[in-house]
């Protein structure tokens, strides 16, 4: 159960990500349990969790934050969805907090990992006190995701009520939000000129999408398909870049030599 007791306003040192972040991961947006949105409100990008464990044993089941970045190649397809962000040259860069593990709440048997994409932070707060007005953005199903992990806010609970739960997410909104508010770490989402070569090399990462990153989020995607019994549950629309390229791949794939198709 949660500890009752305050929580603290920030998470991780006012001098930047300390190890082992920043951490990076990235992946097609795939359909996750269908509860964020239906149940608490509070919609969520979901990439596959496939050998997490096995290839980042540092990223505990918890609660972290940090900064997500979106092909815009597909978010240019009209939704309108990150007006008003910081663009870079190839992609938008917006805060996210997010979970990774099983939610105890929910009794989960599957790891998952949850992002919640949070409006820039030039805007207004919609999850301050007593708002838990969670920020929406149209369904991206397909679409190519880079997440920046910055920090930890705190591991995994089980609560008493639903309610209780909304209201432990809105502190996470908050937390993640001031704690990306400081100077360290608005350097990944604002280029001022003043970052260092490290937080360079991250951002260019984070915020570049060409044909070898659609190629690595194909062949996640399609390994993700491969792994569940039920494919629309991790289907990229049709039309999707993912979905096109995946389709080509199957084609390519010699009927003799079904193993050749991930």
């Amino acid at each position: 159960m949660r500890p009752d007791k305050p929580r603290d306003p920030v998470a991780g040192p006012d001098a930047g990500p300390a190890s082992p972040y920043p951490v990076r991961l990235s992946g097609p947006v795939i359909k996750g349990f269908g509860r964020g949105s239906k149940d608490l409100g509070i919609p969520t990008a979901n990439i596959p969790a496939d050998d997490l464990s096995e290839q980042h044993p540092e990223l505990t089941s918890g609660v972290y934050y940090g900064v997500v970045a979106l092909d815009p190649q597909n978010l240019s397809q009209g939704n309108g969805a990150t007006n008003g962000a910081e663009k870079s040259a190839s992609a938008t860069i917006l805060p996210a907090v997010l979970s990774i593990g099983y939610n105890p709440f929910y009794k989960n048997t599957v790891r998952s990992v949850e992002i919640h994409i949070m409006p820039p932070l030039t805007q207004p707060s919609p999850t301050a006190v007593a708002q838990p007005k969670f920020n929406r953005l149209p369904d991206f199903y397909g679409t190519q995701l880079k997440l920046l992990i910055l920090g930890y806010i705190r591991p995994e609970y089980d609560y008493v009520s639903l309610e209780a739960l909304i209201e432990d997410i809105r502190i996470d909104c908050e937390v993640a939000r001031q704690s990306l508010l400081r100077e360290a770490y608005q350097q990944y989402i604002l280029d001022d000129g003043n970052a260092s070569g490290q937080v360079n090399e991250d951002r260019k990462w984070l915020a570049t999408f060409d044909e070898c990153t659609l190629v690595q989020t194909v062949l996640s995607y399609r390994s993700t398909r491969r792994r569940h019994s039920k494919k629309s549950e991790v289907l990229a629309p049709p039309g999707s870049r993912v979905a096109l390229l995946s389709d080509v791949i199957q084609e390519m794939t010699p009927p003799e030599h079904p193993e050749y198709c991930l």
